[in-house]
């Protein structure tokens, strides 16, 4: 006999109550994962799009998107190593510029990056497309999905950059991320002419990250230590993936965002166990009797125990399915109104469903032992 499932739809009003509670549990959980897996996607969106094999910066720097730049002769050694093919520079400014949107007053902080128009430092379609118009003075792309206030989804074909009018020549899509409503990229010559307070030729601009690229048929690992070996020790020479994941730690390990997401997943998780805990235990002492009456015709302790944990187990089921469901409707709206990319995922819902399955065994675990207590002498 399915005792677990008998018991569990034996009361179906409890049933409905237990699964809410349990599904708004699970919905807080799926909310604060997803949050924060779109978080690191938003937040690395731009360094996984760079076009390049091998970069280095600054060895100061404790994330890619801070400011903390080297001289332009250092890209001039990272091209003279053998097997590299070239070596370019990015330059990046998250708080130096502000966008103004045709008709308005109002100035919007942005995040800006800039190249040379003859080697495009990212893999944007919009932005290998248009890079050719960035050659002309005074013109930019802009990020299409930029937050909306900032009017870069229209076709107005121009805007306003610290003060000076400039030319929108296309759009590329990148999106917000936590930190930046939108983004900015031009080329190197337009981005010393509306850097505030510099008037200086690129040459002699800093750079925030040096993009190499290795040439055809060469060992990608063999020329990132010919170019480490070449630069000096306060410069960072890392392979792409090495530099996702440089960034990705410190999103995780030394932000406030990641440990913020996991306390709300762990609030949602201890929530879910008091739920389901109330509700196992409150079921198992109104069965009490049957319980004992099943130990006094023989059956084991352990066959009650792996009956309640079949029970919370199914009541994981019942509130988890629901919740995941809701939950797509909840990452659409997000992902529509904040512009933030909230996906539901495989590994996610591994993850959640782990969680949610985990926290009514816990709490099974914990109330069982009112059955395994039980006496049916003292009971009856």
């Amino acid at each position: 006999m399915p005792l677990g499932l008998r018991n569990l739809v034996a009361n179906k009003a409890r049933l409905v109550r237990s699964s809410a509670g349990i599904a708004f549990a699970v919905l807080l959980m799926l909310v604060q994962l997803g949050f924060e897996r779109g978080f690191f996607e938003a937040s690395l969106a731009p360094y996984e799009n760079l076009d390049g094999d091998i970069f280095f910066m600054n060895a100061d720097k404790y994330r890619v998107g801070t400011s903390d730049p080297f001289q332009h002769r250092y890209l001039t050694d990272a091209g003279k190593v053998a097997g590299v093919a070239s070596a370019s520079p990015l330059y990046a400014s998250w708080q130096a510029f502000v966008w103004k949107p045709p008709g308005s007053d109002q100035n919007y902080q942005v995040q800006t990056f800039a190249f040379d128009p003859d080697h495009p430092a990212f893999l944007l379609s919009g932005v290998r497309q248009n890079s050719a118009a960035l050659k002309t003075a005074d013109t930019v792309l802009v990020d299409r999905r930029g937050r909306s206030f900032l009017d870069m989804d229209r076709d107005t074909g121009q805007g306003e950059i610290n003060g000076r009018k400039v030319t929108v020549a296309g759009s590329f899509a990148l999106g917000p991320d936590f930190v930046s409503d939108g983004t900015v990229m031009m080329s190197e010559q337009t981005y010393a002419r509306l850097l505030p307070g510099n008037r200086e030729s690129a040459a002699t601009l800093p750079v925030e990250l040096g993009i190499v690229k290795v040439a055809a048929g060469q060992s990608t690992a063999e020329v990132e230590q010919a170019v480490r070996t070449a630069l000096p020790a306060s410069l960072r020479v890392m392979s792409h993936d090495e530099m996702i994941a440089f960034e990705r730690n410190f999103d995780a390990e030394l932000s406030s965002a990641g440990p913020i997401f996991w306390l709300g997943t762990l609030v949602g998780f201890v929530v879910g166990m008091l739920i389901s805990y109330q509700v196992i235990y409150t079921d198992l002492t109104d069965q009490l009797p049957q319980y004992a009456t099943l130990k006094a015709m023989g059956y084991t302790t352990a066959y009650l125990v792996r009956s309640v944990m079949e029970q919370a187990a199914l009541s994981a089921v019942a509130g988890y399915v629901p919740a995941w469901l809701m939950c797509l409707g909840v990452y659409w709206l997000i992902e529509h109104i904040a512009l933030l990319p909230l996906h539901m995922t495989a590994s996610l819902t591994a993850l959640s469903f782990a969680l949610t399955l985990s926290m009514c065994l816990v709490a099974a675990a914990l109330a069982v032992r009112r059955v395994i207590a039980a006496d049916p002498a003292e009971v009856f």
